[in-house]
């Protein structure tokens, strides 16, 4: 069972490897409506560390990148999510 602290450092790694990768940033940017002021908020706010990882689970090569670049097995940002959106597997 995962924490919410864990899911919480998940998610913030998902932020900042979202922020830092040059083709996702613009694509994240359009999707989430976000401006950098929106980007530094988000790292504050669970909701909003979830939508960086549904944005990597939404895009499966995306998402292996990040779990590769990161060193996490492919299941945890799902895990993550669903700990910090209280979602459960249908």
């Amino acid at each position: 069972m995962m924490t919410s602290e864990q899911a919480l450092t998940i998610a913030l790694r998902a932020l900042s490897y979202t922020v830092g990768d040059e083709k996702l940033l613009p694509r994240f940017m359009a999707l989430s409506g976000l401006d950098a002021a929106g980007l530094r908020a988000a790292a504050g706010d669970p909701d909003s560390l979830a939508g960086v990882l549904d944005f990597l689970l939404a895009n499966e090569p995306d998402l292996i990148a990040f779990c590769e670049a990161c060193d996490l097995a492919p299941e945890l940002p799902a895990a993550a999510y669903r700990c910090l959106t209280g979602a459960t597997m249908d």
